[in-house]
């Protein structure tokens, strides 16, 4: 039998479980069952624990319904069990190195106890200073097992179910499980209490909680704060036929209505029903009441007298919760036009139009990316939808001429943000712009991120101030609803770089989807489209932007780099989007494609890549050609910017470091040798997880036309994915 079974829910925050299930099979105490509780078999959160379960024995998963929530979740997990002690972990949780060894010796020292209470440390989600909330909560003395008799104060509803070890037989012969519904720890953690006989406590912080930017889900607005009185109700009915002694009954029951009335009191946790709430927890408050109980002092006291006496108006007053709502208008900056700002405030008054659309890219800058492929698929799939793209007015002309279009700053742009249903953009719309109830807001992204991104990007000074503020960034994030993944790697770093109350689709990036639909027809126009030569191996350069630079500065002389390969060679020149409207122009072997709209037709194009870190290295893998990595400031760019991770120890293909090595991988052959095609091999498993030729379908169906998760068309394996032939392939065939 393990010594421990840990189980860990794993709804919801996938990007977070592998930390989680790591933190618990690297403890140095191996004397373990470890299991992840996922919504069902084929969800991305099982597919990472059947990966677990592959390699480790001891991971051995379970699955329960997601609408059965965190409580359904536990106990399935607690079913599965077979250890001695359970401990329950979540996805945003982790063990700290030792923490099971140190279960283990306290375990030993009192024995047998029916629950041993822990601490626990808070992390705030910027990874900042760490709190300890457990240990003011957990006596002192005495120093071995104890009865609940002996500390009252000690009632459990104070501490989440993850800051204690509960012994499996005792749960199993009181019948203890999890209520259904939400604070379904203040419930477990009461009843567990009044049935134990035997306690302990281990004053050592055991589980690094990582607390969400929004805090708990709990604090979140909605009518499941009603269901903190049905927890209250249940501990608390269960303590009187318990005949629990007043010692212990006091401390229980103010315990209980201090959250109560914390909730009570928010303005904003029952926008709706706090009139009620407060009716129905002052009758709960009279019912179970001990006798003599004598109330607080000071302002807590006060609070509870107007509960017991129903008097909601007085305590609404005393709490100062009798504010005016901010006006939608006071939100918007100050426009440069009087006449905008009101259009806009009028238009959000008007009902959302539920068959709009509205898509942007890069700020403006065209019809491109994700947000293109996604429109370009609804068209076909979702006919019925108006679907209108936003630009900057330099920009119209790139439009297609049979896609509607709003130049930004315009009235008819205000209009459509305004009453919009759906909004798409691989970067985030203005500050301006307002999250209205009923709206669907999707992040498409650009790019898999091996830069850092969002708030990881604080640190470092130079991005840092080109960024702003994160405060407003962070509130352009909130306003997401989706947010897309194209690999795993990317849905770990968007939960940390982005952390907000949204779902992760991953689902692959749209724009990607052409890597696998196009024929060899089409690579043949796409050359022939940019210039280059019949015959000639086209080499893709596309250097990505540098924060500490001012201008695009190529960093490779490129002529000089076509004298050195031979005349088989021509480059393609590709700055970063930030640069396209400055481009020099083609000369010689090197044809600059900087303008050319679509960075996918570029690709295409292009029999091999050169890049230095820019992402674009991530979506050309998909085309399984090969990739050089050209790293010649690469201590720099690693300081100034931050990585996630060292892409020299894990790159797509042979790395150069100066321009000589750089022209040797030609002149030899080895940037399209055997250890390049196993280096692309790691890479494209790694990154090019969901990337299929089907991204902008599964897209479309699940968010612009609601079609459950269940139906969306599932992710093709790579082995069985096809890539549009190289034009060098063709050549040879």
């Amino acid at each position: 039998m393990p010594r421990f079974s840990i189980i860990v829910p794993a709804h919801g925050v996938t990007g977070r479980l592998s930390q989680a299930l790591d933190s618990v099979l690297a403890q140095s105490f191996g004397n373990l069952e470890l299991i992840p509780v996922c919504d069902a078999p084929g969800a991305p959160a099982a597919d990472v624990a059947a990966e677990y379960a592959g390699r480790d024995t001891r991971v051995a998963p379970a699955s329960a319904p997601p609408s059965g929530g965190l409580a359904a979740a536990r106990n399935a997990g607690m079913r599965r069990a077979t250890g001695a002690y359970l401990l329950f972990l979540d996805c945003d949780d982790v063990l700290v190195p030792g923490a099971l060894a140190a279960l283990d010796a306290r375990l030993a020292e009192t024995g047998d106890v029916d629950v041993l209470y822990l601490e626990h440390l808070r992390v705030p989600w910027w990874e900042g200073e760490p709190t300890n909330p457990a240990a003011p909560l957990l006596p002192k003395q005495p120093a071995g097992a104890f009865s609940p008799d002996q500390v009252p104060a000690l009632t459990g509803v104070q501490l989440p179910a993850w800051s204690a070890a509960y012994r499996r037989a005792f749960l199993a012969e009181q019948q203890l499980d999890f209520p259904d519904g939400h604070f379904t720890d203040v419930g477990f953690g009461g009843l567990v209490m009044l049935k134990a006989e035997k306690a302990a406590v281990l004053h050592e912080p055991v589980v690094r909680h990582l607390v969400r930017r929004q805090g708990s889900r709990l604090g979140l607005p909605g009518e499941h704060h009603l269901e903190l009185l049905a927890q209250t109700d249940l501990v608390l009915t269960r303590a009187a036929e318990l005949g629990l002694s007043p010692e212990r009954t006091g401390p229980l029951f103010e315990q209980l209505f201090a959250t109560v009335l914390k909730t009570a009191a928010h303005p904003r946790r029952l926008p709706s029903r706090r009139r009620s709430f407060f009716r129905l927890a002052s009758r709960l408050y009279r019912r179970h009441r001990p006798a003599g109980y004598r109330t607080p002092g000071g302002s807590l006291g006060v609070q509870h007298r107007l509960l017991a006496a129903g008097a909601y108006t007085a305590f609404r007053a005393l709490r100062g919760a009798n504010q005016s709502a901010v006006r939608v208008a006071e939100r918007l900056p100050r426009p440069r036009m009087v006449r905008t700002r009101l259009r806009y405030t009028r238009s959000l008054r008007r009902p959302l139009d539920p068959h709009l659309a509205v898509y942007c890219a890069y700020w403006g800058r065209g019809y491109a990316c994700n947000p293109a492929a996604i429109h370009a698929r609804a068209r076909e799939l979702a006919p019925h939808l108006r679907s209108v793209f936003l630009v900057e007015a330099d920009q119209a002309h790139t439009v297609p001429e049979d896609v509607e279009y709003a130049v930004i700053g315009s009235a008819e742009y205000w209009d459509v943000l305004a009453r919009a249903t759906y909004l798409v953009n691989n970067a985030n719309f203005a500050d301006a712009v307002v999250k209205r109830e009923g709206s669907v807001h999707l992040s498409t992204q650009h790019g898999t991120p091996l830069k850092k991104m969002g708030v990881d990007q604080a640190t470092y000074p130079v991005v840092a101030a080109a960024t702003g503020s994160f405060g407003r960034l962070l509130a352009r994030v909130d306003r997401w609803d989706y947010n897309l993944s194209s690999n795993r790697h990317s849905t770990r770093m968007w939960e940390r770089a982005f952390p907000a109350v949204h779902e992760t689709l991953e689902y692959g990036y749209p724009r990607n989807d052409v890597y696998y639909t196009a024929t060899a027809d089409d690579v043949t126009r796409i050359r022939r489209e940019l210039g280059v030569p019949e015959g000639k191996t086209a080499l893709l350069y596309a250097p990505t932007h540098r924060d500490h630079h001012t201008g695009f500065e190529p960093g490779l002389d490129l002529e000089a780099l076509c004298e050195e390969i031979g005349e088989d060679f021509v480059v393609l020149l590709r700055a970063h989007y930030f640069y396209d409207r400055g481009a020099a122009g083609s000369t010689g072997r090197v044809i600059d494609v900087t303008a050319h709209r679509s960075s996918e037709d570029v690709c295409l194009a292009a029999d091999a890549l050169i890049t230095d870190y820019s992402s674009i290295m991530f979506d050309y893998a998909n085309l399984d050609r090969p990739v050089v990595v050209y790293a010649d400031d690469w201590e720099v760019y690693r300081e100034l910017r931050g990585v996630y991770f060292d892409l020299m120890e894990h790159p797509p293909g042979p790395v150069a470091r100066t321009p000589g090595e750089l022209a040797r991988l030609f002149r030899d052959g080895s940037w399209a040798g055997p250890e390049s095609a196993a280096a692309r091999a790691a890479f494209r498993e790694r990154f090019c997880e969901f990337d299929d030729g089907h991204a902008a379908e599964r897209v479309v169906r699940r968010v612009l036309l609601g079609e459950p998760p269940e139906s969306i068309p599932p992710v093709v394996p790579l082995a069985e994915r096809v890539p549009a032939p190289a034009a060098s392939t063709l050549v040879r065939s």
